[in-house]
């Protein structure tokens, strides 16, 4: 057995690995349960883990250049229309093309959440990365670097947040026009300040609208392993994937299972429904196949935005074994 330390969020999709459900054939791991800002910043700077949860864009980036230590298996721990991850000041930004020419926040600039968030801009509203000026900084803490070393486009304008600031406090003054990240500005400001706001008056609406028009449900993470772990075990790709597969299986069984929600949330039953009328039964799909069209989306637009040194194909982004699997 292989002793291997494994990082991932904690999720319902994960659980059962975490807890001993399912196993990963041929490994005896080690789980530890992080968020993402850790997790993504010690697996691209110091490679600590034999198998992690990896942002999706920052791995294309290292991978497109032939520098990431890690080899994906298409397992998409988080997937989330990014319409939420858009806020601006609602006393001048009336609709997303107002936009043009203004100053939007953002915690990293190579974030995935902000590669789909700026696809969404461009493709549905005619606002490009280089329409607006990009401040970089942190949301709660100031001071965040990017993870990864950019080479952006000549147009595109990127500055830093003033020291000692964060781009949730430049939104509450005002000294940004809008703000684009993975998780909302600073709770206080928002309960504060009644300027701040979705960009999107009804985001769920605005992206069930974009998933009937486009097919995309957006995928922000996928699982890496070691590359040298996987050439020496060529088994190993396909005992990762086939594991995931089963603890997201086991979520969705007992998610499913209402006679006591296993959700502390209310309308469980009613978004489980609606989730699958808007994007199938299986609304969470791992796998290459279910996931091209949207896989396709994001290589082009990520390239197109200059994060990625070259337009990867879909055939070299995932472990060789994982292309496709055994029918019964």
């Amino acid at each position: 057995m292989l002793q291997l330390s494994v990082a991932m969020g904690d999720y319902d999709r994960t659980r059962a690995l975490f807890d001993g459900r399912v196993l990963i054939d041929g490994v005896d791991p080690v789980y530890m349960l992080l968020n993402p800002e850790e997790m993504f910043f010690r697996a691209m700077r110091s490679q600590d883990f034999d198998i992690t949860e990896l942002s999706f864009s920052s791995y294309l980036v290292k991978h497109s250049r032939g520098e990431c230590p890690y080899i994906a298996v298409p397992v998409f721990l988080s997937r989330a229309f990014r319409h939420t991850s858009l806020y601006a000041r609602k006393d001048r930004i009336r609709r997303p093309e107002d936009l043009k020419g203004k100053r939007i926040g953002v915690p990293e600039y190579q974030l995935t959440a902000n590669v789909w968030a700026r696809a969404i801009l461009q493709d549905d509203h005619g606002v490009h990365p280089e329409d607006v000026t990009w401040v970089r900084g942190g949301i709660d803490q100031p001071g965040r670097p990017e993870k990864i070393k950019l080479a952006l486009p000549p147009g595109v304008h990127v500055e830093a947040a003033p020291d000692g600031t964060t781009i949730s406090e430049l939104l509450d003054r005002g000294e940004i026009d809008a703000f684009m990240a993975p998780r909302p500005p600073s709770r206080h400001i928002l309960q504060k300040n009644p300027h701040i706001a979705w960009l999107f008056d009804d985001p769920t609406a605005a992206a069930k609208d974009y998933y009937r028009r486009t097919g995309i449900f957006p995928i922000m993470h996928v699982v890496g392993i070691r590359k040298t772990l996987a050439d020496k075990h060529p088994w190993l790709p396909a005992a990762v994937q086939k594991a995931f597969t089963q603890s997201k299986a086991a979520a969705l069984e007992l998610l499913s299972d209402t006679s006591a929600t296993k959700v502390t949330l209310p309308f469980v039953e009613e978004q489980l429904k609606a989730a699958r009328d808007t994007l199938g039964e299986d609304f969470w799909s791992y796998g290459v196949a279910p996931a091209r069209k949207t896989l396709e989306a994001f290589v082009r637009h990520h390239h197109s935005q200059g994060l990625s040194s070259r337009r990867v194909a879909v055939e070299e982004l995932f472990h060789p074994s994982t292309y496709e699997s055994y029918s019964i």
